[in-house]
């Protein structure tokens, strides 16, 4: 896919939301927000942005299966029960997805399990919410000088503990959102001009690279 038309991009955030209402998780979601372009009123979208915000699975709140023993024993990859849910990975085994390391990887889970392959989407996934990563990223990504690690600020939350924003719906739908530009939203943060500027332009490259489905999982 080559993009989104913008009424297609919301329908696509919607949908996504049904499923995570809808659908048990691997891990628990409590935030959902939209970013970058198609918060911007964009038509086309080139491509979606969205911010998941999850708990680290601290205990395992699965129903036990009958004759279970070690929930990872029935998988060619660690951490089931640990780092992802139990029951989830036994519903959905092809959804189930690992790190480099063969233990199980919730962001990949989750994208695995919300996105297709081929959708020009971008997933961030972290245990912070979105407001609080923005800070938390700009630091990084300005000690490092690697501003491709940055998160774009300009977002709308579309649902949070259990609860849909049909007014944020509403205003992507209608480009209600007045928001500003990328690297004067990185001003207002605390960067300097020239390097808010260079900031953004890095970050506008490092899209624009990407191709089909991309994942980031962050731990603050």
């Amino acid at each position: 896919m080559s993009g989104f038309d913008r009424r297609d991009a919301v329908d696509r955030l919607e949908e996504l939301v049904d499923t995570v209402e809808e659908d048990r998780m691997p891990v628990p979601v409590r935030e959902i927000w939209a970013f970058g372009d198609v918060a911007l009123g964009v038509d086309p979208v080139d491509r979606l942005d969205i911010y998941l915000t999850k708990d680290i699975l601290v205990r395992d709140d699965s129903e036990p299966t009958p004759g279970e023993t070690d929930a990872s024993e029935a998988y060619d990859v660690d951490g089931v029960g640990q780092s992802v849910r139990a029951d989830w990975a036994a519903n959905y085994p092809h959804y189930l997805r690992a790190n480099a390391n063969g233990h199980a990887a919730p962001e990949k889970c989750l994208a695995a399990h919300l996105l297709e392959d081929d959708e020009p989407i971008h997933l961030e996934v972290c245990n912070a919410s979105f407001e609080d990563n923005v800070t938390q990223r700009l630091r990084g990504a300005t000690l490092r000088e690697d501003y491709t690690q940055l998160l774009d600020p300009r977002g709308v939350c579309l649902w949070a503990d259990g609860t849909r924003s049909e007014e944020a719906f509403r205003k992507l739908r209608e480009s209600e959102l007045a928001l500003p530009t990328l690297s004067a939203a990185l001003e207002m943060l605390g960067l300097e001009g020239e390097a808010a500027t260079a900031a953004a332009q890095e970050l506008h490259a490092w899209r624009e690279q990407q191709d089909g489905v991309t994942v980031r999982g962050d731990v603050v």
